[in-house]
């Protein structure tokens, strides 16, 4: 089971990055229910076996294209974010390091996986997955598009995704640059 948690957390990942043209530096964000991906109701059976699983398909997908992952928490700490130091060099970090049960499992596995892991109130992504209706809509560049993924289910989890585009300014008419979307 694990490794099929691998497989499809990594074939969804790259699936995000061509259809969203991720390159090198920009930011992933992911919110992810291990509840969701063993079937049960979000919150309430929290796996950090299954969460390795799952974030080591994305992570490897990722780190191999110069892609930084940033981990979304849960509620109980308010949804903050998980990443890699560089990735956000200037951040404004706080004081917290995420346990299965209150950050969840996928957030704990990045912080022990990351080597510098700092934490975030929030961060602006170029492009997220959403596994099992994790809200990850705060923590995306404005203007969210969404992205429909073939590979949308990991374990019993819906996968959701978004892109980010520039905002549209100065009228319905307005001209746009082709190769900034």
């Amino acid at each position: 089971m694990l490794n099929t948690l691998y497989n499809e957390a990594a074939l969804a990942a790259e699936e995000i990055i061509e259809k969203a043209h991720l390159t090198a530096g920009q930011i992933l964000v992911v919110g992810c229910s291990t509840s969701e991906i063993l079937g049960s109701r979000i919150g309430s059976n929290s796996s950090p076996d299954a969460a390795n699983a799952v974030f080591s398909g994305i992570y490897d997908t990722l780190k191999a294209k110069g892609i930084f992952l940033a981990a979304q928490c849960c509620e109980h700490l308010n949804r903050a974010i998980i990443t890699e130091r560089a990735a956000v060099p200037a951040g404004e970090f706080v004081n917290v390091v995420p346990q299965p049960k209150a950050g969840g499992s996928f957030a704990t596995a990045a912080y022990a996986a990351f080597s510098q892991p700092v934490a975030l109130e929030e961060i602006k992504a170029d492009a997220g997955l959403d596994i099992g209706f994790t809200l990850i809509g705060m923590h995306l560049k404005k203007v969210a598009v969404p992205v429909r993924l073939e590979h949308n289910r990991i374990g019993e989890a819906t996968v959701l995704a978004a892109r980010v585009r520039p905002k549209f300014i100065g009228g319905i008419r307005a001209k746009y640059n082709e190769d900034l979307l």
